[in-house]
């Protein structure tokens, strides 16, 4: 029998609000899931949950910490706030692992659209198979073939793995990022990548710009501001506003609760015989021929 004092409990905590980066929000959401939680895991979460008015956010955890799980855990809270449009753009070979993985660990139901399915759909009557009360998964390249139907949707939140596949997508040249861009402009997303910057700066300025074209401006302000970062304000002026949109944690952060097998290299003397160059001369010489 319920008393009066646990109905008032059980009432305060159906209705209890909890802000937008407290720990409270996704505890009880959490309850039933299959992960054991890092700290820097829980930082990610409430990074990417800062604030209600984010167009979004870059996780860009290295390889290894768990940017799967920390999208989840969002996931997970957007759903159990019945947000329940939610799609998930990955490449193809990492479809079936993240569609098991979402039910193994958090318990959330998926389904993957490839051209067989969405036909299959399209036949049976449905005018757009992404409008579904399911996470939906698909690859970048169908993503983009079915860009006007992703446009009709008003979707809660859109997650992207190895987001760095978008950030070229300030050139002209990079259809897939630009086109997915604009079909998905108003929809908050989140970006999944180890590699956020690998070659050029601008490679930053492509995937913040994905999210919210807005916080560095247009490309000739980028290259006029940070281009060369030559004195300590231009460069600090750079992580600032990085900020407000990337989290990364880096291995050597962790280290004080998550143990790595140290690797050590060790380098043998290979001499070659006299066959054996001419072996590798040959191959080389064919692999440079001009016409392959």
């Amino acid at each position: 029998m319920i008393t009066d004092y646990h109905a008032k409990l059980y009432a305060y905590e159906l209705l209890r609000r909890c802000p937008s980066d407290s720990v409270e929000r996704f505890t009880a959401t959490l309850m039933d899931s299959q992960v054991d939680l890092n700290p820097h895991q829980v930082d990610a979460t409430l990074f990417a949950f800062r604030s209600p008015l984010s167009k979004g956010a870059v996780l860009a955890d290295e390889v290894g910490l768990g940017k799967t799980i920390e999208s989840g855990i969002v996931l997970s809270q957007k759903w159990a706030e019945r947000k329940r449009k939610i799609l998930i753009i990955l490449p193809t070979s990492l479809r079936k692992q993240w569609s098991q993985e979402l039910m193994d660990k958090f318990y959330l139901p998926s389904k993957i659209l490839e051209a067989r399915s969405f036909n299959q759909s399209i036949k049976a009557g449905d005018r757009n198979p992404f409008d579904v009360a399911e996470i939906v998964i698909c690859s970048y390249h169908f993503a983009r073939n079915k860009a006007e139907y992703l446009k009709a949707i008003d979707w809660d939140i859109v997650v992207f793995d190895e987001a760095h596949r978008l950030r070229n997508v300030y050139k002209t040249g990079n259809k897939i990022a630009r086109e997915l861009k604009d079909a998905l402009s108003h929809s908050p997303k989140l970006l999944l990548t180890a590699t956020p910057l690998q070659n050029s700066l601008l490679e930053l300025y492509g995937l913040v710009s994905f999210i919210d074209e807005h916080t560095f401006g247009d490309l000739k302000s980028f290259r006029s501001q940070f281009s060369r970062l030559g004195n300590d304000d231009s460069f600090d002026e750079l992580k600032s506003r990085l900020r407000q949109v990337c989290k990364r944690t880096l291995r050597r952060q962790v280290l004080e609760y998550i143990r790595y097998t140290k690797r050590k290299a060790y380098t043998q003397e290979f001499i070659p015989s006299s066959e054996e160059e001419v072996l590798y001369e040959k191959v080389s010489d064919y692999l440079r021929r001009p016409d392959l």
